[in-house]
C-alpha cells in the first residue's frame, strides 16, 4: 500500500520579494507569499476569477537561493508540506496560521518588466 504524505505543490506568482532572516550559525529563513488563481463560470454565465494567497517558508541553503533569484511577480513552482500552528498575539489572543514549508522550488520566469 502507498504511504500517504503531507505534500503540497503550487504554481503561482510571488506577491513580494522574499523577506530573509539570518540566524547565528549561518542558518537562514526566507518567507514570501505566492498567489494562485482559478476561474470558473457561475450560474449566470459570468466568468469568475478567484485568487488564493499562500504563505511560503524556505530554510537553509534554499533560503539563500530564494534571496538571490526570487522577486515580486516571479512565477514559481513550489513543492513542500503543509504546516499549521498557533501563537498568542500582543493582546494574548490565540491566532492560527497555515504555511507551506518548501523543500524545493523552481523559478519558471522572472517578473515581466514591460
Amino acid at each position: 500500500m502507498m504511504t500517504i504524505k503531507n505534500r503540497v505543490q503550487l504554481v503561482g506568482n510571488l506577491g513580494a520579494t522574499p523577506e530573509v532572516r539570518n540566524f547565528d550559525g549561518g542558518n537562514k529563513v526566507a518567507r514570501f507569499s505566492v498567489a494562485t488563481s482559478d476561474s470558473y463560470t457561475n450560474k449566470k454565465g459570468e466568468k469568475v476569477k478567484e485568487t488564493q494567497w499562500h504563505n511560503i517558508v524556505v530554510w537553509g541553503k534554499l533560503a539563500g537561493i530564494a534571496e538571490q533569484i526570487l522577486e515580486k511577480g516571479s512565477q514559481v513552482v513550489i513543492d513542500g508540506k503543509l504546516n499549521t500552528g498557533t501563537y498568542n498575539d500582543k493582546e494574548g489572543v490565540k491566532k492560527y496560521y497555515t504555511e507551506i514549508v518548501a523543500n524545493e522550488f523552481l523559478l519558471i520566469n522572472k517578473k515581466n518588466n514591460n
